[in-house]
This record gives C-alpha cells, sequence and structure tokens, in this order.
C-alpha cells in the first residue's frame, strides 16, 4: 500500500471524504462509471456521447489522475469505478501495476501502434501529447532556446522558468528523465532546477497565460494547450510561442493519456464499448481537431491544427510503460523539494 499512501499525500487533499461521497454516489446508480483524470473542459463534451456508444447510464467523476489513480488504489475492489480514463500513462501503469486494470482483448489493443499500449495490455493509449517550452519571444532569444535538460538548469533561467509541481505530466516528464538517465543523474538534476529558483503554477493554462501576458519568460507545459488558446483568442492575440526540443531529450517527451477496464467490473462489456468509442474515429477526431493532440489511431488526422508530425520531432525513445514508477518519482520530488 505504499504506492496508495505516497499518492494520497501528494495528490489528494481530502481523499477519504471524496471516496465516501463516490461510493454513496454510485450504490444510487446503475450507469457505467467512469474516473476520468482528464480535464471536463477538454473531454466533457466528448464523454457526453458515451450514453449513445455504450447504450448506457454514464457518470463522469473528474479529478487529477494522480488523483483518481489514488482512489481508484484505495477503494480497491469497493471501487464502483468502471473505467480509468487517465491524462499519463504513468497512472494508468501505476494502477495497472497494482493489478486494477483488466487485460484488454487483442481487437482494442491492435487499433494502436505497439509504443501506444501497455506491455501487459491493461491499457491503451487514446490520444498523445509532447512536452513543451512555451516562451514570450519578447524576453527570450530563440538563440538562448533550451535544447536539453541541461540547459534549463543553467543560471541564466533563474527565476525566469515556470512548472506545475502537482500536474501529472510535470511528474511524468520526471519520471521518464529518471528511467532514461538514472535516479542519481534526476536527484542531482532536480536540485539543480530547486536552486534555480522555478515559479511554481497550478496547472500548464497558468504557466501559459503567465507567458502570455508578459509576467513570465519561459514554462514547461504540454503542445495542446497553447493551440487552445490560439483556436479561442485567435493567432493574432496569442505573443507565446512554442519550443520543440529535439534530438532525444527528456524535454521533448512525447507521452500518452489513455483507458483501461477495472478490474472486476460488473459492467465489462459496457466498460469494454467505452474504451472502444475513444478509440472511434469520432473521438479520435475530436482529441485531433479540438483538444489538438495527436491521435493515437493512426489513420486519423488532424484537420483543423497544423501540428510538427511527431516523426520530425525526435522524442525520447522511452517505453511507456515504464512510467509507473511514480513512487519513486514522487519521493524523489519531495527530497528536493520539488513536490
Amino acid at each position: 500500500m505504499a504506492v496508495v499512501r505516497v499518492a494520497v499525500v501528494l495528490f489528494v487533499a481530502a481523499l477519504l471524504a471524496t471516496s465516501v461521497a463516490a461510493c454513496d454516489s454510485a450504490e444510487e446508480s446503475d450507469a457505467l462509471v467512469i474516473y476520468s483524470g482528464r480535464n471536463k473542459e477538454l473531454v466533457g463534451g466528448l464523454l457526453d456521447r458515451l450514453k449513445q456508444a455504450t447504450g448506457t447510464p454514464v457518470e463522469v467523476r473528474y479529478g487529477g489522475s494522480g488523483e483518481m489513480a489514488a482512489q481508484l488504489l484505495e477503494e480497491g475492489e469497493r471501487t464502483q469505478a468502471d473505467v480509468f480514463f487517465a491524462q499519463d500513462a504513468g497512472a494508468l501503469g501505476a494502477v495497472a501495476g497494482q493489478g486494477r486494470l483488466a487485460t484488454l482483448p487483442g481487437d482494442v489493443l491492435g487499433l494502436v501502434p505497439a509504443g501506444y499500449r501497455a506491455d501487459d495490455g491493461r491499457w491503451v493509449a487514446t490520444s498523445a501529447r509532447v512536452r513543451v517550452v512555451a516562451y514570450d519571444p519578447r524576453a527570450v532569444a530563440e538563440a538562448d532556446l533550451p535544447k536539453s535538460l541541461d540547459d534549463i538548469v543553467d543560471p541564466k533561467w533563474k527565476g525566469r522558468l515556470g512548472f506545475a509541481p502537482t500536474n501529472g505530466s510535470w511528474q511524468a516528464f520526471v519520471t521518464s528523465v529518471r528511467v532514461l538517465k538514472g535516479e542519481d543523474f534526476a536527484r542531482d538534476w532536480l536540485r539543480k532546477f530547486a536552486a534555480n529558483d522555478p515559479k511554481r503554477f497550478d496547472n500548464n493554462v497558468a504557466i501559459l497565460n503567465a507567458v502570455n501576458d508578459g509576467q513570465l519568460p519561459a514554462g514547461l507545459i504540454n503542445h495542446y494547450y497553447w493551440y487552445a488558446k490560439v483556436a479561442e483568442a485567435g493567432a493574432g492575440a496569442v505573443r507565446a510561442k512554442l519550443h520543440y526540443v529535439h534530438g532525444g531529450d527528456p524535454l521533448g517527451l512525447v507521452n500518452v493519456a489513455g483507458a483501461g477496464v477495472v478490474e472486476g467490473t460488473d459492467r465489462q462489456e459496457a466498460a469494454l464499448k467505452a474504451v472502444r468509442f475513444l478509440l472511434s474515429e469520432e473521438a479520435q477526431r475530436h482529441f485531433a481537431d479540438v483538444t489538438a493532440e495527436y491521435p493515437a489511431v493512426p489513420a486519423v488526422k488532424a484537420s483543423k491544427h497544423r501540428l510538427p508530425p511527431l516523426t520530425e520531432l525526435h522524442g525520447p525513445d522511452i517505453d511507456l510503460s515504464k512510467l509507473s514508477s511514480l513512487q519513486q518519482t514522487v519521493a524523489l520530488l519531495q527530497e528536493t523539494g520539488l513536490s
């Protein structure tokens, strides 16, 4: 239960109250219950269409991916959840690693490339995103943009870079540093990062807004927040720009959102229909054109946003299943004062 305790400390300020309320609500409903670590503003409209796709009422409970993962693990076999829809592979892997996700059938897993599904078949990616540096071109020259992890711990960035310490994408990024570079490197890098006085924000949106408003020179976010802002405000109104880090560096991590069926659910057929729906052309086009992510199903192409092809970005070569070691990441973030 160490994973649960650490996750609860980091992600959930009032988990017990949340769990009790969730259980009471589920007992009153026959609905398919989805624990969503994805933001309602991004996927709420899509999940609202699940009732028609599954033929059953659907109840979605939103929270951070870490919060939902912690709640699933805390509830164990008592959970009312049928589907776990997470923001990143790390949260999915942490839940799957504790035996709380069922193995998906081959026809579901076969819808996405091998790198976009769990090694043991317990979760499948629904979309992909890239870690980027959002920057204010009025404050940062292109020549000064970071090309690697080492660059952003250079003293010239002291007090000039934003991050979201409780965000699942940040934690997945740190996990990728551990996996790719080793524990000692990650610890040393995090200490240098902390010593550089990075600015803390609640989420990626707040970071991007601060950069765009001239309050922050640069920040670490996922690419699609910038595209969403452009779609809402117009390209001329968005001053912030995106910088993609190439060369296989963890700063250019390509991570995935994904879903899995909760082990032991009484609504397995409906839960599988929900996962299949998230991989349908309708849902994949939503991720491509509404949330500006990369579809997990290769046949679906974006028609609205001009995203750079993943093949041109040269992100780090990493097995996303290995991002599940959140316990070690949380401990390291606490040790270095970055939790």
